[in-house]
């Protein structure tokens, strides 16, 4: 079983989000499980030299991308067990950043198109290519319309990852009949066409054999309007091969017992993450206190993420003897408004407008409560994350927020955080409220941290369920 994964970046090369995390660490779980498991990725300027300082040549070759012809370099290096492949081309990725720029469109149609291109150079031939979100949705598109009656890729199978579905690539259709080598056929209601622009993810949508997305609520919520971004109606007809995987995150990285990140390791030891809490307090300028309750938001500063909801009934929240602590990047009236708020408030609240990995892992260690009060959420990684390093998770109950987070009954004793429903400011308010008087309640408290930091979300059951869907794509 040959599988190569399709993505736009990758841990621990390249990152802006979870899809990263996610096509950086299921392959390792795959291999485990007999798959074959490899990763092709752009070689973006960004990807440090030291990464690739073993990486070695494979072949250059031609790519033709409408009327132009461009150049494409293949390196390939084996790194912790798994075979990486980068194509390289100077014009489209010698350039800092990955996303975000005017021809976007141009450079990850190249991308397919050389991924396509480069499959009879590689040592190994996929049988199923393993696609992820909108920059890689014309490879099912090429796959079956420039390549089908070549011999070589006649029995390549395609599954196609949905991340989120609101990163679609709408592009111009005058730009792609022109790049992609395509007729008006393929610019219709049925095939690229969405509301009037080509759209990179419909492609992938119509085009490949079976989809997935990264959590069953989440595959259940984009098929009706309100989750679906327009594009729900698509997603009921093709029901059937629609299937939901939930994310899990790598163990072996995120472990607070051997993360040099954090000032204290930890399993589930309370006193040492309290001690993790005092340190991070001292080193934000927070007024230290064992006793304080932390609540954490580590994510994009991003109107998904129920930022909104936190602004709307920030001054209550504050208003509850706790401290909060806000990490990310993202929309400037977001950092505009936080960071006001954090120079009013500064005994209570810190803002910090950055990506910085090694003061997320102590957050994560420090902080009591982790909040992700989303509007839609695919499945999330940041509260899995929080689970691992027993900071509970306040979450809405959307996507796969719904599938990871239990709420905590007293009764009971089970559940591994506090969940709400309604898109609402108030009701989030109500469920900070429950968690900070639960906090003072130490045995219950420590019940439910140990619930938290015993949830098993790490990839080795959903890597069983994607190896099962790649035996049902083989069968296809």
């Amino acid at each position: 079983m040959e599988v190569l994964f399709v993505a736009s970046e990758c841990s621990p090369f390249i990152k802006t989000g979870g899809l990263s995390d996610v096509v950086g660490s299921l392959p390792s779980e795959l291999i485990k499980l007999g798959v074959d498991a490899r990763v092709i990725i752009p070689k973006y300027k960004d990807i440090p030299a030291a990464l690739l300082g073993k990486a070695t040549f494979v072949k250059s070759i031609t790519v033709s991308l409408g009327w132009r012809f461009q150049h494409c370099g293949i390196e390939q290096l084996k790194h912790n067990g798994i075979t990486y492949y980068f194509l390289e081309n100077e014009y489209y990725y010698n350039r800092s950043g990955i996303y975000g720029f005017d021809d976007d469109a141009e450079r990850f149609a190249f991308f397919c198109r050389a991924v396509l291109e480069a499959l009879p150079s590689l040592d190994f031939r996929p049988g199923i290519l393993h696609c992820h979100d909108w920059h890689t949705g014309l490879i099912s598109v090429f796959l079956k319309t420039h390549y089908r009656s070549e011999p070589f890729y006649q029995n390549i199978r395609t599954l196609f990852t949905i991340h989120n579905l609101h990163y679609q690539g709408n592009f111009p259709i005058e730009l792609l009949e022109e790049l992609l080598d395509l007729g008006p056929e393929y610019f219709n209601a049925d095939t690229l066409e969405f509301y009037g622009r080509g759209s990179y993810l419909k492609g992938g949508l119509v085009f490949s054999d079976l989809l997935n997305t990264v959590s069953r609520s989440y595959a259940e919520e984009i098929q009706t309007p309100y989750f679906g971004a327009e594009l729900d109606g698509l997603l009921r007809k093709r029901s059937d091969n629609l299937v939901g995987i939930l994310n899990g995150i790598d163990y072996t990285l995120y472990d607070p017992m051997k993360d040099d990140h954090i000032y204290f390791p930890f399993r589930s030891s309370l006193p040492k993450k309290r001690a993790n809490k005092v340190k991070l307090q001292e080193s934000l300028g927070l007024p230290p206190g064992e006793e304080i309750p932390m609540l954490a938001f580590v994510n994009r500063l991003v109107e998904q993420k129920g930022l909104d909801l936190i602004g709307h009934v920030l001054e209550e929240i504050l208003d509850l003897g706790l401290q909060l602590v806000i990490l990310g990047t993202g929309e400037e009236k977001y950092q505009r408004f936080f960071g006001e708020a954090a120079a009013r408030y500064p005994q209570k609240m810190v803002a910090l407008f950055q990506f910085d990995e090694p003061l997320a892992r102590k957050i994560y260690a420090a902080s009591d409560l982790f909040l992700l009060p989303s509007r839609f959420e695919p499945c999330g990684l940041t509260q899995l994350i929080a689970l691992r390093y027993g900071s509970i998770p306040i979450v809405r109950e959307t996507g796969g927020l719904k599938d990871t987070i239990v709420p905590f009954d007293a009764g009971s004793r089970k559940g591994n955080g506090f969940t709400f429903s309604s898109y609402n400011a108030h009701d989030l308010l109500f469920v900070i409220q429950e968690a900070i008087s639960l906090y003072k309640n130490k045995e219950l408290w420590g019940t439910l941290v140990n619930n938290a930091v015993t949830s098993d979300f790490s990839w080795k059951g959903s890597a069983q369920e994607y190896r099962a869907l790649y035996g049902r794509l083989l069968e296809m």
